[in-house]
């Protein structure tokens, strides 16, 4: 368990891990063939993961995990849901969250990588193409916005709504509805700080529940975006490479091609010729080349087996660059106040 506990805190991997708890007990309950015996099994298991869950977050219990932003932000939420045990660490910038563990100040950081509304984060992809880390699992978290007032106050009383520029246009609807004046803040946690601060009923900021939580606010009215499918994908980042293992079904590459007709098709094709699904295909240009692009490609299916390791192979002579980022288990949903 020690050996776990060390493994998961150096490749950014959570504590609880509840579809690998699941196989494991149905692999295991699969042996007992005595029928009185194995639901007796099945709890020893379980208690048995519930006492080595405990000693990880005890091992685990100086993890540092940067984040950007500020605390009570959407980016702090999905830390520390993921890792509800660690020191989150706020950094000001993506790059600054990504350094923090390149320099081993921090052991992971959690980046917004995509946002279904507004599409790909696209300074965090340049930093997995230029930078050293790996992506160790991914996280989806629906961003669902609320309206925060301080004590006493009420929805039939505000006036003003504060909120970073975003979840103003996310809520822009409700805010005409009501004839509020709107008021940008660098963030959404920021803005709840600025209400909570002000203590004027009249005032209130638009984030999310645990902000609300934070800044001692009350939340009169949930869930007030026009768009109720806005959600966010967080990567894990670390130092170090998540193991190449069947169990990882989903994987994320970049890669240059050659400047030569067709180079970009054939590599599309080896990708698909191999048996791999692309979820994701994009193009970003390289900073220091004009004109030139990288790809972005997420897919399912493991790079630890011989499909995979020949579609690496044939990408790799057909390919200027080949970068695997990330392999993981699977996009893991974040829901509002549970852990991951």
């Amino acid at each position: 368990v020690r050996d776990v506990a060390d493994y998961k805190q150096a490749h950014g991997l959570p504590v609880l891990d509840k579809a690998q708890e699941a196989r494991v007990l149905e692999r295991c309950a699969a042996l007992v063939r005595d029928t009185e015996l194995k639901g007796y099994f099945i709890r020893l298991m379980e208690q048995t993961m519930t006492l080595s869950r405990q000693y990880q977050m005890h091992r685990m219990d100086g993890m540092r995990v940067a984040y950007s932003g500020v605390e009570g932000a959407f980016a702090f939420v999905a830390a520390k849901r993921i890792f509800p045990q660690a020191s989150l660490i706020a950094h000001a910038s993506f790059s600054d969250a990504y350094n923090a563990v390149t320099q081993g100040d921090c052991d992971v950081a959690v980046i917004p990588i995509e946002n279904s509304n507004a599409g790909e984060v696209g300074t965090v992809t340049d930093l997995m193409f230029a930078g050293d880390l790996f992506i160790n699992g991914v996280y989806t978290m629906p961003i669902t916005q609320n309206l925060l007032g301080i004590a006493g106050a009420s929805a039939a009383g505000i006036r003003r709504v504060v909120s970073h520029p975003q979840a103003l246009s996310q809520c822009a609807a409700y805010i005409r509805a009501h004839g509020w004046q709107t008021e940008s803040a660098e963030n959404t946690a920021i803005a709840a700080k600025h209400v909570a601060a002000a203590n004027d009923p009249t005032l209130a900021a638009i984030a999310s529940a645990e902000t609300a939580r934070l800044y001692d606010l009350r939340i009169l009215d949930h869930d007030i975006n026009e768009s109720k499918a806005n959600t966010t994908k967080f990567a894990v980042f670390s130092r170090a490479e998540n193991e190449k293992s069947a169990r990882n079904r989903q994987f994320i590459l970049l890669f240059t091609v050659r400047d030569e007709t067709g180079s970009l098709a054939k590599a599309i094709n080896v990708i698909s010729d191999c048996g791999f699904n692309m979820q994701a295909l994009r193009s970003r240009p390289v900073k220091d080349r004009d004109w030139q692009y990288y790809f972005y490609v997420e897919g399912q299916g493991s790079l630890a087996t011989p499909q995979g390791e020949r579609m690496l192979h044939l990408l790799s002579k057909q390919c200027e660059t080949l970068k695997v980022v990330g392999q993981y288990t699977a996009q893991i949903a974040l829901k509002e106040d549970e852990e991951a």
